[in-house]
């Protein structure tokens, strides 16, 4: 007698795209606490010092988060109107601010106190920046002027009126306290240099500009405006070294990783998009629930936040990784039978040994001992236990492909009650339209109704579960007749190409996918 063959379970590959190491790393954040605010989130800010706390300008009022709680630790509302631009200073000691009233307000994180207040600007301040000195300070006004102040004195040092639109973005040179970078609504980026007091380089974008951002080596800086992002070489006099445009609406804010290895863009698309600076491709993504404002990223890397135009705040934290602690716990106390367990499973047999090999009991699946005694409607009844035909369909479909090669598939199938039969229609309604099931499950659905034809009437549960299988037919068949006019279309357009004369995509004479057809109806 021939020793009982298993039954042989085809594994397909899943579908959809495999998430690369990248897209792992950014999507390896717990889910998000969010938190309402009362208007848009026009500016995260990052503190570079542990525990990173970041601030938030939102409404009339500052706000400083504690990463570690996602709380709040301190509120400066000492605004009459809206505020923007709310930044922290290197030490986190002081904090500076502008706004709608046309002020620079300087503040001590301490005790929240008005320490100098800027005066000069004519119309709202949307950008405020400390310069790498920490004792000056730069602010960007739709005025179409930039200026800096100086701390101790509290006056103005220099002021630049080259541009000829609202200044909406600036930010700093990080090697050099005499440079700044700022961009306009003119489309114009600019750079300046405070020893001069002159505009030293100029570039056009394009669009409005949104949002500037400059490496720590000084020689590069990015603009964003429009849908686009523009990456310029400053030291090669403003020349254009690469366009990102992934966005589909306009990008509204930049910022980098903790590394400097990664560019972070926001854009009201509600996307966040993770760009790599040595290739400037994308390689994650981040989708959020509204337009976006603002983005942060914590120097760790370990925080992001994320600002959105209808108030929401959304935090999220890297998942900790789990320390497995492997503890091997030894019975070798008096009385215990271990040591006789683990007795020879260490020795190594000599040279002129006789091994003789031990083969343990192989296991066998519930169903495949229903078959090797041929108990086929057993077999088919373990193949449809719940935790099978859920997780793992393939198998059901298995053992109805091994019935069916027995030719006993209709003795499987009759005398089943009301309930079975339900399941079953079920099963088939839900994996008929897997192109790797259909065949099978058609030929199924054909015997079934073959047999319970005459009676199905009598249970309307059954019923109902074959006039669902019917609309998912339909439907199903309504899909591949329009696969069938997109292959006729492509077959035109391909046809009266001459450029590619030998570029075909499928024959004339092939469908591109094989009718279904259940009980003569197709």
């Amino acid at each position: 007698m021939a020793e009982f063959k298993k039954t042989t379970t085809a594994r397909f590959p899943r579908g959809g795209k495999t998430l690369t190491k990248e897209q792992e790393y950014w999507k390896n954040f717990q889910f998000p606490v969010t938190v309402k605010d009362y208007a848009g989130i026009t500016h995260i800010n990052f503190s570079p010092l542990e525990p990173y706390q970041f601030v938030t300008s939102s409404s009339t009022r500052v706000q400083i988060y504690n990463t570690l709680t996602n709380k709040v630790d301190k509120t400066i509302s000492r605004f009459k109107d809206i505020v923007y631009g709310g930044i922290l200073r290197d030490d986190g000691r002081l904090l500076v601010a502008g706004g709608v009233e046309g002020l620079v307000r300087l503040f001590d994180v301490s005790g929240r106190a008005i320490l100098r207040t800027f005066k000069g600007h004519e119309k709202p301040i949307q950008i405020t920046k400390f310069l790498a000195d920490n004792t000056h300070i730069m602010s960007c006004s739709d005025d179409q002027t930039v200026r800096c102040w100086d701390i101790p004195s509290e006056t103005e040092v220099v002021k630049f009126e080259d541009h000829s639109d609202y200044v909406r973005s600036g930010c700093i040179n990080p090697a050099s306290k005499d440079v700044i970078v700022t961009g306009s609504y003119d489309h114009t980026v600019k750079l300046f240099d405070l020893r001069t007091k002159a505009n030293i380089l100029s570039v056009d974008h394009g669009q409005p500009v949104e949002s500037v951002l400059m490496f720590p080596g000084g020689g590069v800086f990015l603009s964003a405006g429009g849908n686009y992002v523009k990456v310029w070489d400053a030291l090669a006099g403003g020349r254009l070294l690469a366009t990102l445009g992934e966005h589909h609406k306009t990008i509204t804010c930049l910022c980098f990783s903790g590394k400097y290895d990664r560019l972070f863009t926001g854009s009201l698309d509600r996307h966040v998009k993770v760009h790599d600076v040595t290739t400037y491709k994308t390689v994650a993504g981040i989708t959020c629930s509204s337009p976006i404002l603002s983005v942060g990223i914590s120097a760790d890397d370990k925080t992001l936040a994320v600002g959105m135009a209808d108030g929401l705040l959304s935090i999220k934290h890297r998942k900790q990784e789990e320390k497995k602690e492997k503890t091997e716990t030894t019975r070798t106390g008096p009385g215990s039978s271990y040591q006789y367990y683990v007795k020879g499973r260490m020795y190594q047999p000599k040279q002129n040994d006789l091994l003789v090999d031990h083969r343990r009991k192989e296991k066998m699946a519930k169903y495949d001992v229903h078959l090797r005694k041929f108990e086929h409607s057993k077999a088919l009844d373990a193949s449809l236990q719940t935790n099978v035909r859920t997780i793992t369909p393939n198998v059901t479909i298995a053992v109805l492909q091994e019935l069916i090669r027995r030719d006993v598939i209709n003795m499987a199938l009759s005398g089943r009650d009301e309930r079975w039969l339900r399941i079953m229609v079920t099963f088939i309604r839900k994996n008929i339209s897997n192109t790797s099931f259909n065949a099978t499950l058609v030929d199924v659905a054909n015997v079934l109704l073959d047999i319970y034809s005459p009676v199905v009437a009598e249970s309307p549960a059954v019923t109902n579960a074959l006039k669902l299988l019917k609309n998912t037919l339909k439907q199903e068949l309504e899909f591949q007749d329009n696969l069938h006019e997109v292959s006729g279309m492509l077959d035109s357009i391909l046809a009266a190409s001459q450029s590619r004369p030998s570029a075909t995509l499928t024959s004339h004479n092939e469908p591109l996918i094989k009718p279904l057809t259940v009980n003569g109806i197709s």
